[in-house]
């Protein structure tokens, strides 16, 4: 699901509040975000039972969300505390929190030993017990620990005979051999599983830590999905994600199925790619700052990310295990590098008519100097060099962008009108304000489609319900995530113990006065999605702001409207005929069925196990064959400029290949460009 991490960058507060040395730390944390809500949230609700109440089931679900560790006893332990989390707040009494941690910590604890103890148990393959799946949200708590017990007892048998077909889905082999394969791969299994609840053990740097967090958390998502607690280095790397240049050692990693954690990407002109000594797939064994040291075993992926985003950690010694096995240290210090992940870059679409694309992943600013070098300048950029190459019209693909600075979002729109209003921002005040597009004139006046889906949120809506409301561009794909709300990050208080909020402290609204809160922008041609009813646009969640409308603009210079109902008449035809567009609706029932409406059992057994994943997946390659091989009629080339670019960087150009490749591969592209055709030959009609 995308980010919905946002910032304003109309006004950024600075909240401080007295931090008392003898104060117990999360009582700070806690009456300091309090009254930073009571004064800056666009909506802050009332200290009160309702929500105490709230708060409490979230902060239940923040602890244990799959319902695996907690038992129904606990929670009738935690109940007492329902109806009183208000009082606590208001009292600033902290004490409560103790008792999650312990009893957090106790039911790892009690997991671990009790799959340890499995490691000498002869288990059962033949049937006698039955494996039911349910989706996540049915899941219910243990009734005490007996069920505690059969449940590892089963998911270690199934993960066993997961691993096992996974390696060799020939079930014969795994039939005549099943006994010495079980008795290889059960301790790593079971060693795989205790991993896991370590990893949660050390998450954030210990239990404690992760319980009061998550209150926070909860606290904050009470009052919107969108508001939530930064320790220092979480709000370092929130905004690196929103910057173009980020100081960093220019290091990706993931862990992998045997809980390693590896190198998957090197940020080309970063300090790890000028070292030279690091590889993708090289292993992290540790990292060390100074006389601090995080070994990477059993750690999450964010947590070892944390560590090398931490603000002071500027020189880490990274001990890498080579893939020949030679280990060896690396010392790194960070350096200022171009995000690659926000990088725009232009490109021909070339037929019958020559065609611009650009993809545009987030709203990204600079924040030491906000007038400059964004993503409104970059696109301006690579706009400048598409003209050069006489394209007759424009793709702005901003699927899966989960939005970012509104001032971006606002001088990228002024850029495609020629001047007008582009937002109405209304503040917690209930005043609102204007905001313009202040330079007349445009930067391309030419027919425009732009690319939305479920995961374009913010930002991203911004910009495709101005150019909508302008009549300015054709919005094509499906309704977007419906987040009409900016935050700004705010202090704690004068000490960066306390940490940060980001909170929200506006809502957007479009030029007409309508809102797309929890509604998304609707696009004009609709097209059918992977991801239809996953349900994860914002009004599914929790505490979501309501949509709402506030005096529009009563006249702005739209243009003429456009042929939206003949386009989208030859966009059907062309779908109904179009097998790429029916495997995608397969595709999508294939993962409703079995990931999000799933409700089914069978016997625990081999040969149950098996049809049911290599169903699942014979099924899967089966319907996604024509997606991957679909390629476009249309060719794909880089603008001059940037192929000039290019011939001195050899990293690049292998980057930029697979760009290319992407495009022509891209169905969604494919139809984008069929419409902007067919909206080009409309208008020459005309």
């Amino acid at each position: 699901m995308p980010s919905r991490l946002t910032i304003s960058l109309f006004s950024l507060f600075v909240v401080a509040f007295g931090f008392t040395q003898n104060s117990d730390l999360f009582c700070s944390q806690l009456s300091a975000l309090e009254r930073v809500v009571a004064n800056n949230h666009y909506q802050p609700k009332t200290i009160n039972d309702s929500l105490s109440s709230n708060v409490f089931t979230l902060f239940i679900d923040n602890l244990d969300e799959n319902k695996r560790l907690f038992t129904e006893s606990d929670i009738k332990t935690f109940e007492v505390d329902r109806f009183e989390i208000d009082e606590y707040i208001k009292l600033n009494t902290c004490g409560f929190i103790d008792k999650y941690t312990s009893t957090l910590r106790e039911r790892i604890s009690n997991s671990k030993e009790i799959i340890g103890g499995l490691a000498t148990e002869s288990f059962d393959y033949s049937g006698k017990d039955t494996l039911r799946f349910k989706p996540e949200h049915t899941f219910e708590r243990f009734k005490d620990e007996a069920a505690v017990q059969r449940y590892w007892s089963k998911r270690i048998r199934f993960e066993i005979i997961r691993t096992l077909i996974e390696n060799d889905s020939v079930i014969e082999n795994i039939q005549n051999n099943f006994k010495t394969l079980e008795t290889e791969i059960k301790p790593k299994i079971i060693q795989k599983e205790i991993c896991k609840l370590e990893t949660l053990e050390n998450r954030l740097g210990s239990v404690d830590a992760f319980v009061k967090q998550s209150f926070l958390n909860a606290f904050l998502h009470y009052q919107d999905p969108n508001s939530s607690f930064f320790t220092p280095t979480e709000k370092e790397m929130f905004e690196n994600a929103l910057s173009n240049d980020q100081y960093s050692f220019g290091i990706s990693t993931t862990k992998t199925n045997n809980g390693d954690i590896i190198i998957t990407h090197i940020t080309p002109g970063s300090a790890a790619f000028h070292d030279g000594n690091l590889e993708v797939n090289d292993i992290i064994k540790s990292l060390k700052f100074n006389t601090e040291t995080l070994e990477t075993f059993c750690v999450s992926n964010e947590d070892v990310t944390a560590f090398t985003n931490h603000k002071d950690h500027d020189t880490i010694i990274f001990k890498i295990k080579k893939q020949n096995g030679a280990v060896m240290d690396i010392e790194l210090t960070k350096t200022v590098t171009k995000t690659e992940e926000n990088a725009v870059t232009g490109f021909v679409l070339e037929d019958d008519t020559r065609l611009g694309y650009i993809n545009i992943p987030s709203f990204y600013s600079n924040f030491e100097s906000p007038s400059g070098t964004g993503l409104a300048n970059d696109v301006a950029k690579e706009l400048y060099q598409l003209k050069k190459e006489n394209i007759e019209g424009l793709i702005i693909d901003l699927r899966f962008n989960g939005g970012g600075s509104m001032k971006e979002a606002a001088d990228l729109s002024g850029m495609f009108i020629n001047r007008g209003p582009v937002s109405i921002l209304k503040f917690n005040n209930g005043e609102t304000t204007t905001i313009k597009d202040m330079n007349r004139g445009a930067l391309f006046t030419k027919p425009i489609v732009v690319l939305v889906n479920n995961y374009s949120a913010s930002a991203s809506e911004f910009f495709a319900a101005t150019m909508q409301d302008y009549n300015r561009a054709v919005i094509v794909g499906s309704t977007t995530h419906g987040k009409a709300s900016a935050q700004v990050i705010l202090n704690l208080g004068q000490d960066e113990q306390l940490g940060f909020s980001k909170l929200t402290v506006e809502k957007f609204y479009r030029v007409t006065g309508e809102s797309h809160q929890s509604k998304g922008v609707i696009p004009d041609i609709v097209l059918p999605n992977l991801y239809d009813d996953f349900n994860t646009q914002e009004e599914y969640e929790p505490f979501a702001l309501d949509n709402d409308s506030v005096d529009g603009v009563r006249k702005f210079p739209k243009l003429r409207p456009l042929p939206i109902e003949t386009l989208a008449k030859n966009s059907q035809n062309r779908i109904k005929d179009n097998i790429v567009f029916s495997a995608i609706q397969d595709l999508n029932q294939l993962i409703l069925d079995n990931y999000f409406n799933v409700d089914s059992e069978y016997l625990l057994t081999l040969e149950n196990v098996h049809d049911d994943m290599i169903g699942y997946r014979t099924s899967w390659k089966s319907i996604n064959a024509p997606i991957e091989t679909h390629e476009s009629d249309f060719k794909v080339k880089n603008s001059t400029a940037t192929a000039i670019l290019l011939s001195y960087d050899t990293n690049k150009k292998d980057i930029n290949q697979t760009l290319i490749k992407d495009i022509k591969n891209d169905i969604f592209i494919d139809e984008a460009h069929a419409i902007l055709q067919d909206l080009l030959d409309l208008n020459s009609l005309n």
